[in-house]
């Protein structure tokens, strides 16, 4: 007997930690055994950040019967990954926040969940929040699927009340929170077996692909048909139905826990890793011989954003990466977007600049960052919108339905802001005790660079959320809001004299010591123009030393941004430098009679 289901949620609402407990509390482990917290994310990225990239399988039995369950990314960058792993799955479990409600990423995995026709069941998790407001919770929720089309059926939903961090679940508000048991017996009682043929021959549909140090390329995806047995012959065929490659697979795995397990054969509605295939990818069908028709697979929602990357000509170049040339990064490029089915690649004639598409900063900013964690040195370009064309000839740009959450007195500010970005309102509503709702339908470029205005305009107390809506005809010009940049003139480690006198003209970036170099970017000018400065000019000695005449040196502490932050910052003209220690701003034209010539020009 099998079960196979996928959690969802909007990012941070809880689907990492009640796996967890679920694991704890299925018996998977033993008594004295050490257990982490976050068990399924298990790359730094996620630990550190503290938030699921990769979809990953994890199983549990309970009376007799397994339960796949595959931890899906709640950030809407990572939508790529929730929408092939739906494929393998025959019901969900929603997760929603009891006090925050359903929110952006909630409708679009729900979404992608009705559409393929599965069973969902709605848990209220973090029901021991102190402002819990689960009665109007389950009333939106209703509303989202009435607005996403769900049949009578699917509005037939199962509803239960959690805390993933303490490890109860119940049905009713009377009932005592013990355990997780209420929730295990409705997986069992809602969900269906999966709908496979166990009689037809192999075929399985490669829904997520990994690397691993000893296996190499591993294969992830669900049995449709048939069974598989270690060393059997198989091919691969493509979407077109054309063959790909032929091979024996040499690894069969399944899931126990958060631990693959090696076994000899694997049966029909069975989730399994597969290694031996050295061309197959996500979207193949992996299949037995005499099979000629591939699997249907989910269409994925294109890219909406890109970035240039090039290699890194800056005078500090090749000091601390392993990686430097553009072999190297075309290389590992391709191999990200073999992989990865939301990012697209393409190139420059000459094979020394690459275009990388993905569904927004995050999402392109966790690869720079996994890159540089690999020793790669590059330069990358400000992110800039993927434009459409219709039929007619018009320009279509990518919107976002942005929706965010602020105290009231912030609402007005927000709203004029978002306007200036070519930004409409949706909707208005009070959410209690001093907050509101707001609602938008945003340009995505006009996106670019306002999650920092933002935190400044809401006191840091605003929450923002964005997600892909659709193309929509092109809004025109929007006004640059952004400051000009302070750029230093000359190469070397910056005095904190100089800074000091500096930092009148606006915000730093850098520290004192650090290193700079001639068309380096060190802070935001507090006026719109860019203003070049000298971050090495010491103080003029003199034999003269009286009482009095030294001045302390106190320096505002720079401002410090993530890689996201940072690419958004920059202009058109501007790069981001990318290395294994540093992350730098620069001018495309690091010497400033380049800079003022093509200005002229």
């Amino acid at each position: 007997m099998l079960r196979n289901i996928a959690i969802i949620a909007h990012v941070d609402h809880g689907k990492t930690t009640l796996i967890d407990s679920m694991m704890k509390q299925s018996g998977i482990f033993r008594i004295n055994e050490n257990i982490s917290e976050r068990l399924m994310d298990s790359g730094d990225l996620e630990k550190e950040r503290g938030i699921t990239i990769l979809a990953k399988p994890t199983s549990i039995k309970w009376k007799g019967i397994k339960i796949n369950i595959i931890d899906t990314p709640g950030h809407s960058d990572f939508g790529g990954e929730v929408e092939r792993v739906l494929n393998m799955t025959d019901g969900v479990i929603l997760l929603v926040d009891a006090a925050e409600g359903p929110m952006p990423q909630t409708k679009f995995v729900l979404g992608k969940a009705l559409a393929q026709n599965l069973s969902p069941i709605v848990i209220v998790n973090k029901f021991d929040r102190a402002d819990n407001r689960s009665k109007q919770v389950i009333n939106e929720v209703f509303d989202l699927f009435i607005d996403l089309g769900a049949s009578e059926k699917q509005l037939d939903f199962p509803i239960l009340y959690s805390s993933g961090k303490e490890g109860w679940c119940i049905k009713d508000l009377k009932d005592d929170k013990k355990n997780l048991e209420p929730l295990f017996d409705m997986i069992i009682a809602h969900i269906k077996p999966p709908k496979v043929d166990p009689r037809k021959p192999f075929a399985m549909l490669a829904t997520l692909l990994t690397s691993d140090a000893y296996l190499g390329r591993c294969l992830v995806g669900r049995i449709d048909q048939g069974k598989i047995k270690v060393n059997q012959m198989v091919k691969t065929i493509n979407l077109k139905g054309e063959i790909i490659e032929k091979g024996r697979l040499t690894k069969l795995f399944i899931y126990h826990g958060p631990n693959k397990i090696a076994v000899e054969q694997a049966n029909a509605g069975d989730i399994i890793c597969i290694a031996g295939l050295g061309k197959s990818s996500v979207a193949d069908t992996i299949c037995d011989n005499l099979l000629d028709i591939p699997l249907k697979a989910t269409k994925i929602d294109p890219p909406t954003m890109a970035v240039t990357i090039t290699v890194n000509n800056s005078p500090f170049a090749g000091i601390e990466g392993e990686h430097v040339t553009s072999t190297k990064i075309r290389g590992r490029l391709l191999a990200e977007a073999d992989s990865n089915v939301a990012i697209t690649f393409n190139e420059n004639h000459n094979k020394d600049s690459f275009e990388i598409g993905g569904r927004g900063e995050l999402q392109i900013g966790i690869l720079l960052e996994t890159m540089r964690r690999e020793g790669f040195e590059l330069s990358v370009s400000s992110p800039r919108v993927l434009i459409q064309m219709n039929e007619n000839g018009k320009k279509l740009e990518p919107f976002e339905e942005v929706t965010v959450d602020l105290d009231d007195i912030y609402s007005s500010t927000t709203i004029d802001s978002i306007s200036k970005r070519k930004g409409n309102l949706l909707e208005m509503k009070s959410t209690g005790k001093g907050k509101t709702r707001l609602i938008f339908k945003v340009p995505s470029r006009g996106l670019i660079g306002y999650q920092g205005q933002f935190l400044t305009e809401t006191r840091g107390t605003g929450v923002l959320n964005r997600i892909f809506s659709s193309y929509d005809l092109h809004k025109g010009e929007i006004e640059d809001s952004r400051n000009g940049v302070l750029i230093a003139t000359e190469q070397g480690k910056a005095v904190a004299f100089a800074l000091f006198n500096i930092q009148e003209r606006g915000k730093l970036f850098i520290y004192p010591q650090e290193k700079v170099y001639e068309g380096m970017i060190i802070g935001e000018h507090s006026r719109k123009n860019d203003l070049e400065v000298n971050p090495l000019k010491g103080k003029k000695l003199t034999n003269i030393r009286a009482s009095g005449t030294d001045e302390a040196v106190k320096l505002i502490p720079p401002t410090r941004m993530s890689m996201e932050r940072m690419m958004s910052f920059i202009g058109e003209d501007e790069l981001l430098e990318v290395t294994p220690n540093n992350l730098r701003l620069r001018k495309r034209e690091l010497k400033a009679s380049f800079r003022k010539k093509k200005t002229n020009f």
